[in-house]
């Protein structure tokens, strides 16, 4: 848990956005220095507490972890300058940034309980396929109705973030629709008319569709993975986090 507020606060810094799930973000409250402070602070919170209670394997998926999402930010940022990101692109992007950090989750959760090397390992792949799946329904939220999960609708756009549905559509759009597209995310994603037209864009050349359907891939992967499991209680709880990752409102 401190290790995901951690992440989510400086996300926020770097992101420059004002508000977490419908409220005030740290650095809205208190400015950029406070909240990398606190991020700061949360993170070494979290590895004190696997040093001291000599929890060396999982320190090392944890700071695994924080290497790999760390990478991912950065080629965002390097890629959202050019907006030339492609598929393949976006979804190394998103296992870095997002599916590395439920990894380690569910890889920690294997290695806390004695597992070995290859359930481990078997889970943390379970954990990529499920942030892959949770974060393209994070993309589908910038398309959905306003204010439904606390963030405003077209934040992506607003923040030239290229993300799936968007991806999809320019793949197939011609050169001209596309230069107008990448015009509008590039030079004139404050305005909100402006913003509504590539929102609109999308939805009507199946860019929902398309993520909707990966998204639904990526789910079958993790529940196939849950398939070499023993049938149990831990398996059900694992199953149902799943449909949840792509069923849920916020």
């Amino acid at each position: 848990m401190l290790f995901r507020s951690a992440t989510l606060v400086h996300d926020d810094v770097v992101d420059d956005s004002n508000e977490r799930r419908g409220f005030f973000s740290i650095n809205a409250l208190w400015k950029n220095k406070i909240a990398v402070l606190v991020g700061d602070y949360l993170l070494s919170k979290g590895l004190l507490l696997s040093v001291n209670n000599n929890d060396h394997d999982l320190l090392k998926i944890v700071s695994n972890a924080v290497r790999v999402m760390s990478e991912g930010e950065l080629m965002q940022i390097e890629k959202a300058r050019k907006l030339d990101i492609k598929e393949e692109i976006y979804f190394e992007i998103i296992r870095q940034k997002t599916a590395s950090l439920i990894a380690s989750c569910c890889a920690c959760g294997a290695a806390s309980s004695g597992a070995n090397e290859s359930v481990i390992a078997k889970m943390h792949e379970f954990g990529e396929m499920i942030g892959i799946a949770f974060q393209i329904k994070d993309d589908l939220f910038d398309y959905g109705p306003e204010g439904i999960i606390g963030k405003p609708v077209g934040i992506d756009i607003k923040e030239s973030k290229m993300t799936l549905p968007l991806i999809h559509v320019l793949g197939k759009a011609p050169t001209s629709e596309k230069r107008r597209i990448i015009n509008i995310v590039k030079n004139h994603n404050t305005e909100n008319k402006k913003v509504k037209e590539v929102i609109a864009y999308v939805k009507n050349n199946g860019g929902i569709e398309y993520a909707t359907m990966k998204m639904e891939e990526y789910k079958e992967k993790a529940y196939l993975i849950l398939e070499s499991f023993p049938e149990n209680i831990y398996k059900r709880s694992l199953h149902d986090l799943v449909q949840f990752t792509i069923e849920r409102d916020h």
